[in-house]
């Protein structure tokens, strides 16, 4: 089951989406041994990702990456507009180190220097032309107090607030074998709910909340989305009308290639790469996302700063490359 949902309610200002992800999840996990907390954590912005990318209106990726000086060096979740997605986690410490127990405050904020950076990078973007980017820091100012974001779904919440204006609402849920998320988005009044007036309009929207607020991470994670839909929404349906649209299917897919390692050679120079040569005799890398090994010997990185085509300077692998 790796499935995406989305919803509409003619009732109130508010679209809807439901996500859950087996398999493709579980590619996730098969290539990573991560402590239990890092897991958690991952596939909560797993499942944020998957339905922020619902929504974009253009052919590209949505980015979500996390950096702090904590034990969760950096996380990045990367999720196509036809749902396709990968991710990644690096540590900074032993992972026998972190507690089961671990916050993502504890894991992501140390010294109050972590931040999530949502970007959207369109697949036809103009050359020099940057991608959007949204920042949120990992924590709230309530005043003269600083509170650690305690959730990566506090963390999305207060994205959209600031980059999207939106009020969002959104339940994040993950375990060894599941990711389960719900958004409700409460849209403009003007548009398609034009005919609501703002009364109704506010009372749609805190009455959808409720009934969202029922949602339990044990069904996030075990029943289907339109299952879901049907349980949470059920006499909504039957007053004001509930409409979803035809579920999308979600995968796991890497995007490494022996032609981006040899890129990354160029951006590293020549004299870096004879250096690594000259003392381990060869190139090795191996991809954060999907754990694939390339290796690049003496002639491979010789044709990587002798041609001008990437492609050329590509050959495939010979043995045991």
């Amino acid at each position: 089951m790796n499935e995406l949902l989305v919803f509409m309610c003619d009732g109130a200002p508010v679209r809807g989406e439901i996500v859950s992800i087996s398999s493709a999840w579980q590619a996730v996990l098969e290539r990573r041994n991560d402590p239990p907390a890092v897991r958690q954590i991952l596939g909560d912005f797993v499942g944020a990702a998957t339905l922020l990318s619902a929504s974009l209106k253009f052919d590209g990726t949505l980015i979500i990456q996390a950096q702090s000086k904590g034990p969760v060096q950096l996380l990045v979740v990367e999720c196509k507009s036809d749902l396709s997605m990968r991710a990644t986690v690096k540590l900074s410490v032993d992972p026998k180190s972190i507690s089961p127990s671990a916050t993502l405050g504890e894991l992501l904020d140390a010294e109050h220097s972590g931040r999530l950076v949502i970007t959207l990078d369109p697949a036809n973007r103009e050359p020099g032309q940057p991608p959007y980017q949204g920042i949120v820091a990992l924590q709230e100012h309530d005043g003269e107090k600083t509170k650690a974001v305690s959730s990566a779904a506090e963390a999305i919440a207060l994205y959209m607030q600031n980059s999207e204006q939106l009020d969002t609402r959104i339940w994040l849920t993950s375990n060894d074998t599941h990711v389960g998320g719900l958004l409700l988005q409460r849209l403009p009044d003007s548009g398609g709910h034009a005919h609501l007036d703002p009364k109704t309009a506010a009372e749609g929207w805190k009455r959808i909340q409720t009934l969202g607020e029922t949602i339990t991470n044990e069904e996030l994670l075990s029943l289907p989305p339109e299952t879901i839909l049907r349980r949470l929404f059920l006499e909504e349906s039957a007053e004001n009308g509930v409409r979803s649209f035809p579920v999308r299917q979600i995968r796991f897919s890497c995007t490494c290639s022996r032609t981006k390692v040899a890129d990354v050679l160029r951006m590293l120079g020549e004299e870096e790469v004879q250096s690594i040569l000259t003392e381990q005799g060869a190139v090795e890398t191996i991809c954060d996302f999907c754990a694939k090994p390339y290796r690049f010997d003496a002639v491979d990185c010789l044709q990587v700063f002798k041609t001008d085509l990437l492609s050329d300077a590509t050959r495939p692998p010979s043995s045991g490359h």
